[in-house]
């Protein structure tokens, strides 16, 4: 394997443990106007990501700094072409982690709706947008000759890539739901175990959808293979949430995600960005890469650090493994 195709799995793995773990920060967020009946209900349910949610978000500022060392090419068509939907991610982001650190700096009932409110939206935009964004990288744009993106803000809502934004929508809101269930305890658990029932079957749907749309249109035979292996195991995440089996139901469905986002980047192999008005201005993985000798750093770079970072990252979620209750949450000050 040379290193371009290294560097282009490691920006897929970056991008795996993004979405599956942000995933369910988003769904989470999402999840606020359906579980939380009251303020006690959102605070558990805030509760359940605190410890984790920002350490979750680094992955895509990894991901999105591998990608500029390793495929400046990609990076600059991508990040000039979609920049408009990517600055919206990044306002919701930004808007999501303000609330986190606000919201209880104030006792009115207006302020804090306010703020879940900018959770709620902060988690909803994200999820939608990268969908949409991956959609098109898979489908291709409109590049000139020099690899810039020539079409309009437009041009990326296109039916093909709104499909694929409803799929990590719906895929995010039931792996957060899927994960409510199974760090609380109590009616809010039930609730959403009930939850993820109805959104799991939407979820299979739509996802099967777009991946069979993915597979016809733009599919190889791996990524076909992955596709499928995908919807068997989304589909075994909402038997095992039936049967009242959350630790099985999450890892089925953080694996699905996983399995679809590869996917997606098997469908794209060999090429990084296709063109879709003339295949010769494609950016490819050999294009799109650096210099040997940039790759051969980072490759040191990447078998130092990110195995401490996996630890690292192993260790907080074992250290935060217990439920999240009513009971736990402290009496808020008037």
């Amino acid at each position: 394997m040379d290193l371009p195709t290294l560097w282009f799995g490691i920006i897929a793995f970056l991008f795996v443990g993004y979405f599956v773990l942000d995933g369910f920060d988003f769904g989470v967020g999402m999840s606020l106007p359906f579980l939380g009946r009251d303020d006690t209900d959102r605070r558990v349910l805030i509760n359940t990501i605190g410890p984790v949610w920002d350490l979750n978000e680094t992955w895509v500022i990894v991901a999105g700094a591998a990608l500029f060392a390793a495929f400046p090419e990609w990076y600059a068509t991508m990040f000039s072409g979609f920049y408009l939907a990517l600055l919206l991610i990044l306002l919701a982001l930004i808007a999501r982690g303000v609330s986190f650190e606000y919201r209880h700096q104030r006792p009115e009932a207006r302020w804090k709706r306010r703020f879940d409110l900018m959770i709620t939206v902060g988690s909803a935009v994200p999820a939608f947008l990268w969908g949409v964004a991956f959609a098109n990288v898979v489908r291709g744009v409109p590049l000139d000759a020099g690899f810039n993106y020539t079409g309009t803000f437009l041009d990326l809502l296109n039916p093909y890539a709104l499909l694929g934004g409803l799929t990590t929508l719906l895929l995010f809101f039931t792996h957060g739901v899927v994960f409510v269930s199974l760090k609380t305890d109590g009616e809010i658990r039930e609730r959403a175990r009930r939850l993820a029932v109805r959104s799991g079957a939407a979820t299979i749907l739509v996802a099967a959808g777009f991946l069979a749309i993915t597979s016809l249109m733009h599919g190889t035979l791996a990524s076909t293979v992955l596709s499928v292996a995908a919807a068997a195991t989304l589909v075994a995440s909402f038997v095992a949430n039936l049967r009242g089996r959350e630790g099985v139901a999450f890892a089925t469905m953080a694996v699905t995600i996983g399995l679809a986002v590869v996917s997606l980047f098997a469908a794209l192999f060999p090429a990084v960005m296709p063109a879709s008005n003339d295949p010769a201005n494609s950016l490819t993985i050999a294009n799109a890469a650096s210099s040997t000798y940039t790759l051969t750093v980072m490759s040191w770079v990447a078998l130092v650090f990110v195995p401490l970072i996996l630890a690292y990252q192993g260790f907080t979620y074992w250290i935060f493994r217990k439920r999240v209750t009513r009971a736990a949450i402290p009496v808020a000050a008037h």
